[in-house]
Formats: C-alpha cells, sequence, structure tokens
C-alpha cells in the first residue's frame, strides 16, 4: 500500500556510508530521470516498504530486516525468525499494517524449512523502536504451505495490503509444476487472509469444498511482483515463466490462470510444456513476454511526480536489468512497451512507489543498492 505522508529527503550527496557520489540522468519517451542511490551496503534486498512519518524497512535475503531513514541504515532487527536460506530463498517481502501508526505491525515472507524441505511462510509482528535496538516483538506465523519442497525454487512471496484490510500473498510452485492444479495446495496460487491469518468469508471457497478455503486464485508459476492496480481494480500481477512466458495477470477470484497446462513459453531444454497456449477453462494473461524478461517487482503507478506514467506498470527485470513500463489505455488494455535502464545498475528485484511518487528499486546483488528514480527536469 501507499502512504500519504511525507518523504524522507534522500539524495545521493549523503548516502548512509557517507562516500559521496554523483546522480545519473536517464533519457526515457516521456521524462528525463534522475537516478540516486540511497545505499549501496545490502546483501541481497529483496523487499521494501515505506513507514508512516518517513523512512522505511528493506529486507536482506540472507535473514536480515533493517530501518531506512535519511541519515543511517540500522543494525540489523533483532527476534527475525529462523530462515531457510538457499537457491532462491531467504527472508523475502516486506508490507506494513495499515495501523502501523498505532500498532506498529508489520508482515514478512520467508521461506522456511519444515518435513519435507522448505516451504513459503508468512508472519507479522509488532516492530519495536524505544530508543534501544530495534526488535520485534509478538511474532506469528499467518500463513505457510503446508507441503514443503526440495527445490529451493519459486517461492513467490509478495505481500500485499489490499483496500479491505485483508492480506493478498503470491506464492510459487515450489519447483513442483502440478501443485499449480491442485486446488487444495496453496502452492502456485495467489492467498488471500485476513491479517490474523484467518479465512475472509468472501474468499471463492471458505468451506475449502472446491479449493483450499485461503485460495483466491490458482495456475500460477511463481508471482514475484504484486500491485493494487487503480486501473482495472483490485489485484495485478507479474509472474515468472520458464524460458519464455513471463505473464502480466490481473487475478480474480477463483480463477485458473493456467499453469503448466497452458503457456507461452517451453522448457529451458526447449521441450514443450502443457497443451498448448490457450484451452478452456484457464484464462489468459493480459500481456507476455517471449523471450522471458526475469520479472521481479511490480508498481501500478499512482503518484504525482510523473503524471506522464499515470495508470501505467513498471516491472523490474532481472534477466536484463532493466525498468520496463507498459503504457495502458484507460481501461487497462497494454498499448505499448518501453524498456528502461538497460544494464545501468544491475538485476532489478523490488519496484517500490514512494509516498512523493518517487520510484524506488532494490537491486539483487551481494552489494545490492537501493536507488530512487525522480524528476530530472
Amino acid at each position: 500500500m501507499i502512504f500519504r505522508t511525507s518523504l524522507l529527503a534522500m539524495t545521493l550527496t549523503l548516502s548512509l556510508q557517507g562516500a559521496q557520489a554523483e546522480s545519473l540522468s536517464f533519457a526515457t519517451d516521456k521524462v528525463r530521470l534522475r537516478a540516486d542511490v540511497v545505499t549501496d551496503n545490502l546483501e541481497h534486498p529483496w523487499g521494501l516498504a515505506f513507514l508512516p512519518g518517513g523512512g522505511a524497512i528493506v529486507t536482506e535475503r540472507p535473514g536480515r530486516i533493517r530501518i531506512l531513514t535519511d541519515s543511517s541504515l540500522s543494525k540489523p532487527v533483532a527476534g527475525v525468525p529462523k530462515v531457510a536460506v538457499g537457491g532462491e530463498g531467504g527472508l523475502l517481502d516486506i508490507a506494513v499494517s495499515r495501523d502501523f501508526e498505532t500498532s506498529g505491525t508489520i508482515f514478512f515472507a520467508y521461506s522456511e524449512a519444515g518435513p519435507g524441505g522448505i516451504g513459503t511462510t508468512v508472519a507479522r509482528a509488532r516492530l519495536v523502536r524505544d530508543g534501544s535496538a530495534p526488535r520485534l516483538e509478538d511474532l506469528k506465523v499467518i500463513f505457510a504451505t503446508d507441503k514443503k519442497s526440495q527445490a529451493r525454487v519459486h517461492f513467490g512471496a509478495r505481500i500485499i495490503v489490499n483496500d479491505d484490510g485483508t492480506l493478498f500473498i503470491t506464492t510459487g510452485d515450489l519447483g513442483q509444476r502440478m501443485r499449480s492444479q491442485d486446488m487444495h495446495d496453496a502452492a502456485g496460487a495467489v492467498v488471500r487472509i485476513k491479517t490474523d491469518g484467518s479465512i475472509p468469508s468472501d474468499n471463492p471457497s471458505p468451506d475449502g469444498r472446491k479449493m483450499a478455503p485461503e485460495i483466491w486464485s490458482k495456475g500460477h508459476r511463481n508471482i514475484q511482483g504484486a500491485s493494487l492496480d487503480p486501473v482495472m481494480g483490485g489485484l495485478m500481477t507479474v509472474e515468472h515463466g520458464a524460458k519464455g512466458g513471463d505473464e502480466i495477470n490481473h487475478p480474480e477470484a477463483g480463477k485458473n490462470y493456467g499453469w503448466p497446462v497452458i503457456t507461452y513459453g517451453t522448457d529451458y531444454d526447449g521441450s514443450k510444456i502443457g497443451i498448448g497456449t490457450a484451452a478452456p477453462g484457464y484464462e489468459q494473461p493480459l500481456y507476455y513476454w517471449d523471450p522471458s524478461i526475469a520479472p521481479s517487482g511490480l508498481v501500478s503507478y499512482r503518484g504525482k511526480m510523473f503524471p506522464e506514467w499515470q495508470g501505467d506498470l513498471l516491472v523490474g527485470a532481472l534477466k536484463y536489468q532493466m525498468l520496463v513500463r507498459l503504457h495502458r489505455d484507460a481501461s487497462g488494455k497494454i498499448l505499448s512497451e518501453e524498456r528502461m535502464l538497460q544494464d545501468s545498475f544491475g538485476r532489478i528485484r523490488d519496484v517500490v512507489e514512494a509516498p512523493d511518487g518517487a520510484i524506488w528499486l532494490l537491486t539483487d546483488e551481494d552489494d545490492g543498492t537501493v536507488i530512487r528514480l525522480s524528476r530530472a527536469d
């Protein structure tokens, strides 16, 4: 979610390491961008969320949560549970409760070991900053995939705080494709739960008869970007295909988005997956990429800083190390694609809209960077 609060004024001239560097400027189709490094002292940052009143919280995949302000990067927050780090696993997305100013509640996703391997878990906790080192208290697991996997891939793990106060959580197929078609398995799905982990009564199958009660939609391979969408309403997602077949979807209640029965991609050895690109009972993506761009991080832009981008989708890409802008019309139809910042900063893991309308990027590197994009003109 986006809080309409004052944004900490961060620029490259005061980096969090105290080093001096220069802003970079990039021409795009609609606007010239200024890129400022906020910090370059993070190990594989994965998710970032802004805090009401200023500052942000950011995760590092090895298992750390940090607090980012205009003058410092905190020491790791104490109280983070044990995280299964390896492959694509670790500490993943993070989000802030709508009542954070009074409750201090945050949500975070991580890969967790258990009988049979590793799965996707989401917990809530209270972030305490009382003058001592920051810490988590009252931690509670509110969601976990029941069956684990040995694959160490495709955890999904984006968290979206919905307008109605529920949570959307994305999962991947955990490297076991047909789990995306098992309607009683929360792998390969969008999950919708209340903030305490209970099931909303208006979920597609809250009694669990047709599908697991927490499931919102199925047939997803590995959703690593998600955003509330002001144009079409509800949730917008971007997910990894195999060799080709990355998809933009608008997941709706109870619908099946096809993986691995239908896909626009092929396997990594070139062999066919599924029965083709379409079949009755399966939804078509709004947009797809072939070849794959390895998307991760999604914003449905609604800010004031870039009025030229209003209603457009901004997608981070790991493979081609770029930010993609998908221009849409008033109905949400994607009209064109612009590729920006290619090979400028590294693998883009997350894309976040700041309260002032700037765009923040996280790079998935050993020396990962947080970059703020603003207007250069």
